[in-house]
């Protein structure tokens, strides 16, 4: 497939909350302004459309895979924009029922669902005295890494505490990554101390452009998230980042440039283990 050489991409930040329709009201807003700086490809934050009081609130919220309000906003979003569109999280229903799946469907700008990755790594962990989180409780893991072959090249996906484990995205680039898309919640605590890193770290070691849009601000339910979405180019080189509020960030893929950039430095080629 032919991949387009230079194009803008943009990560959506949000400070989402409980009810579906002013989050989907919202981020329709923010895609718009995307949109209108020129962007090709456009991705949501993990959570961007329900984040509830607990976790279990999610089951409320659950649709059927290919079915729902959530995903049929998305599917229309990328539509009417004729863009890409990478639709943060969607909480989808499980056979169990009392389990969703943290899942990232990819649209294209004829509306269709390219793909969709399941977030493989859950949050089970205590980032401060008093605050814990226990993803597994709720929600039931992938198990997959996802590449997408697009005009706009080929594009990873991860989630969040996904960014922790630099083995998924090494065998994403083994098959050819270009373009990794992380839709994040990633905490005030943690994010303060390893975002930046983390995201620029896998941009440097796998050689490729990472979007990460984040959740950023104060939310109903009394959680503060990191924000700083951000745009980084293969060298570890921020494009562009938005400290907190919601907005974009924006910036340009030139996957010449990232060619250029691995022919003179091959370390992914140098690989021995």
């Amino acid at each position: 497939m032919t991949s387009r050489q230079r194009f803008s991409v943009a990560a959506v930040q949000m400070a989402s909350g409980p009810h579906v329709d002013a989050n989907l009201q919202e981020a329709g807003r923010l895609i718009s302004k995307a949109c209108r700086a020129g962007a090709s490809l456009v991705a949501l934050p993990e959570n961007f459309a329900f984040m509830g009081y607990t976790e279990s609130d999610k089951l409320k919220v659950a649709e059927p895979d290919g079915v729902g309000v959530i995903q049929d906003f998305l599917s229309a979003q990328a539509s009417s924009h004729g863009i890409f569109l990478v639709g943060g999280t969607v909480p989808l229903s499980t056979a169990s029922g009392t389990k969703i799946r943290p899942a990232v469907p990819v649209y294209g700008p004829d509306g269709k669902r390219w793909g969709c990755y399941d977030k493989i790594h859950l949050f089970d962990v205590e980032v401060a005295p008093g605050e814990a989180y226990r993803e597994s409780e709720v929600q039931q893991g992938g198990h997959e890494p996802l590449l997408l072959d697009t005009p706009l090249g080929k594009i990873g996906l991860g989630v969040c505490y996904d960014l922790r484990f630099p083995e998924l995205f090494r065998e994403l680039a083994k098959q050819g990554m270009e373009l990794l898309v992380l839709p994040s919640a990633f905490t005030a605590v943690t994010g303060e101390a390893h975002w930046n890193i983390l995201v620029r770290t896998r941009a440097v070691e796998n050689l490729c452009y990472v979007v990460a849009p984040d959740q950023g601000g104060y939310h109903v339910n009394g959680r503060e998230t990191h924000g700083e979405s951000m745009v980084v180019d293969p060298w570890g080189g921020v494009i562009d980042s938005l400290p907190s509020g919601s907005g974009i960030a924006l910036g340009e893929v030139d996957l010449q440039r990232l060619h250029e950039i691995r022919s003179r430095f091959p370390a992914l080629g140098h690989r021995k283990l």
